[in-house]
């Protein structure tokens, strides 16, 4: 089963296939992307990558933890689920009903 890494900290003139190019000594990289901001198209500085195994995946993090890339150390740890980013819902007014005379 395929383990999925971040990588954060990257210069930004990292792109996907550098980034691909980095993880490969240390297993299969089924996937690896930069991740880019939509309307600059330029580099948010982190991306992911899946390795076709655990243990690829962690001697990847063990070699490349710290390891500098073009200038930057770059941060790689074992990748967590997205958080549900919908929100807590719309608490409301509060507020007094009725007028109520005395």
């Amino acid at each position: 089963m395929s383990t999925r890494l971040y990588v954060g900290n990257l210069n930004y003139r990292v792109d996907s296939e550098a980034l691909a190019e980095c993880f490969r000594a240390h297993g299969t990289v089924q996937d690896a992307h930069v991740v880019m901001d939509r309307e600059t198209g330029q580099s948010k500085g982190f991306g992911f990558v899946e390795m076709s195994s655990a243990a690829e995946a962690q001697a990847a993090i063990e070699a490349l933890d710290g390891k500098e890339l073009e200038g930057r150390s770059m941060r790689v740890n074992e990748a967590r689920p997205r958080e549900d980013r919908r929100g807590g819902g719309g608490g409301g007014g509060g507020g007094r009903r009725g007028g109520g005379g005395w």
